[in-house]
């Protein structure tokens, strides 16, 4: 269904009349399965990654890899600032716990964060990779399945027809 929705609008006219007028390549909005799939694996991934201003950072990806530019802009918004003390916490736990340190206890201030970012930032980010690594990984094949599974599905119900 989504993938239909994803079609359907892809060819809508008034987003072609968009891309005419501002030059865009129409690449940065394919709805093919590997397009979507590469996008929603590079939002997640810098999704995960505590930092700033995450959407420019799927943009510099831009003119070095082929994926659809809305999907994966709409995935690094995962993390927005309702989920990302949740997020950013559980990494920072899940990294303590693989590298074998005794997690700090938090605070959820300014000068908290200040006073111990050395304790912190190794354990945070290594479990940032985990799950960046491993999390965008696992929904780009997740993606995939889907979509070849929404395919079989719907070739299914043309042969009844």
């Amino acid at each position: 269904m989504i993938r239909k929705a994803l079609k359907k609008t892809s060819s809508h006219p008034r987003l072609k009349e968009f891309l005419k007028k501002y030059k865009i390549p129409r690449e940065y909005f394919s709805t093919s399965r590997k397009m979507i799939s590469r996008g929603v694996w590079l939002g997640l991934f810098i999704a995960f990654i505590p930092m700033p201003m995450q959407m420019a950072a799927v943009l510099l990806f831009v003119p070095f890899f082929r994926f659809n530019v809305p999907v994966a802009l709409a995935m690094c918004w995962l993390s927005n600032p309702i989920t990302m003390p949740p997020m950013y916490y559980m990494e920072y736990l899940t990294g303590s716990y693989l590298l074998g340190i005794e997690p700090e206890p938090v605070e959820l201030t300014l000068e908290w964060f200040k006073d111990n970012l050395d304790e912190i930032f190794i354990p945070l980010y290594f479990g940032t990779a985990m799950y960046s690594i491993f999390g965008s990984t696992a929904a780009y094949f997740l993606v995939n399945l889907l979509w070849k599974d929404s395919v079989h599905k719907e070739r299914k119900k043309r042969k009844k027809k």
